[in-house]
């Protein structure tokens, strides 16, 4: 007998840790230009737009390679290309600490956005091909977890090595870099020994447990083949193109918040270290969040209020940071709408796997995490834009909140257009709910 509880408990420590921790370390990667930044600046001697730009170019080279990037990984497996991705990004940060002017800064991290293109819809194709629907929510919210603690960490981290200036003749900024690329590196070959691409190769489990599983996933993707086959037709599909022009508002909000909370704290007057440890304050309500709203939701039958309460909590504490001049009450309304921002994520990410399957999965989720991410793009070059315009370090929040405003409402909209989850099944497909052993 196989109990089911038991089963995902297991297939559960094995993953979602090894996965968080290369999810840590990508989140760092990608944030280490916002600390960064504080200093590479001037010594570069670029204008808060150009550095804006330069930085907002990850995400044109993630827009171009992530859905080849996902069609490959269906092919050579989760092992070796993940290693691939590691090891490829881990190389290129290291590389931004030598990074000599403006043309050799924008080079780099497009591609930084190439070389990672494909890890975050990787993995969520992944659990696709380990857990039952019922149980991916609060998986994904698990992994985003680690994105919470990447920028708890981060933060710190960041503030101290700015503080190394000097150290062996390296600037702080490239500090910044040097220590946050050798890790990429070293987990991308640890990951090709340790991950195992599909339930079926994983020495971890038993035949039994292995037929078990096939046989659940098998029954809730009945009806699914016409998504499974050809995975450029998912790019095509309705569905995935209206969840792709939704979701761009929230990496919009998460990116424009995380970006430029350390600036917007640097104004209040605190040293570079200050800053680092205040920026843990919202990453805490944010991994807190990530549980919570998650866990809620994969036991609710309707999702969507799962997504749109949060994004709706988190536009309003955007505008309140804005109108409020109290450097707290500010502090305290961004750490909310970190939390507003992040906490729907995941549930997001179920509705998909509702529709796709196959190779089709593996496309779909590419395409609507490349579309999405593009707010990153305009996120870091209408944030500093604003800035200069206005002269505030606080007036682009009310850009923030009108792009998650709008992007919960769009939810709401594509909420409807999308199936309810399918019954639990068993092996012989039979309804069962509640039931926790099977046969």
């Amino acid at each position: 007998m196989i109990v089911e509880k038991e089963l995902i408990s297991k297939i559960t420590w094995r993953l979602m840790p090894f996965l968080g921790v290369l999810y840590l370390i990508a989140y760092i990667d990608r944030q280490n230009v916002s600390f960064a930044k504080l200093e590479m600046v001037d010594a570069l001697g670029m204008s808060e737009y150009a550095y804006g730009l330069g930085a907002s170019l990850f995400f044109i080279g993630y827009f171009l390679f992530e859905v080849p990037s996902n069609l490959l990984l269906d092919r050579f497996g989760a092992s070796k290309w993940f290693a691939r991705i590691l090891v490829s990004w881990g190389l290129v940060t290291i590389a931004l600490a030598y990074t000599q002017n403006a043309t050799m800064f924008y080079l780099l991290r497009f591609l930084l956005g190439a070389c990672e293109a494909g890890f975050f819809p990787g993995v969520l194709y992944l659990l696709t091909l380990w857990y039952p629907s019922s149980y991916r929510g609060r998986m994904v919210g698990l992994f985003m977890i680690f994105s919470a603690v990447a920028n708890a960490v981060g933060a710190p981290l960041g503030g101290v090595l700015l503080d190394l200036d000097g150290l062996y003749g390296h600037a702080g900024w490239q500090w910044v870099f040097l220590a946050t690329g050798f890790p990429a590196v070293i987990a991308g070959f640890i990951t090709l020994f340790y991950l195992s691409d599909r339930p079926e190769s994983a020495k971890f489990l038993s035949a039994q447990e292995k037929d078990w599983l096939k046989s659940r996933l098998s029954s809730e993707n009945s009806g699914m083949e016409a998504n499974a086959g050809d995975g450029f037709k998912a790019l095509v599909n309705p569905r995935v193109l209206l969840m792709s022009a939704c979701y761009i508002g929230f990496p919009l909000a998460a990116y424009g918040l995380s970006y430029w909370l350390p600036t917007i704290v640097k104004s209040f007057g605190v040293s570079n270290t200050a800053n680092g440890f205040l920026n843990i304050i919202p990453w805490v309500l944010v991994a807190i969040a990530l549980y919570v709203v998650p866990t809620r939701a994969d036991k609710a039958a309707a999702k969507t209020p799962y997504i749109v309460i949060p994004a709706v909590i988190g536009a309003i504490c955007l505008v309140l940071s804005a109108v409020i001049p109290n450097h707290l009450l500010q502090f305290v309304f961004l750490s909310i709408a970190a939390a507003g921002i992040f906490a729907g994520q995941p549930v997001f990410w179920s509705l998909p796997s509702r529709f796709l399957r196959g190779a089709g999965a593996a496309a779909g989720l590419a395409a609507i995490n490349s579309v999405g991410n593009l707010g990153g793009f305009v996120a870091q070059n209408v944030v500093p834009w604003i800035k200069d315009t206005t002269g505030s370090t606080i007036a682009p929040m009310f850009f923030l909140a009108a792009c998650l405003a709008v992007a919960a409402l769009l939810v709401l909209i594509v909420g409807r257009m999308i199936p309810r989850a399918p019954d639990r099944v068993d092996v012989g497909g039979n309804a069962a709910r509640e039931t926790d052993a099977v046969t």
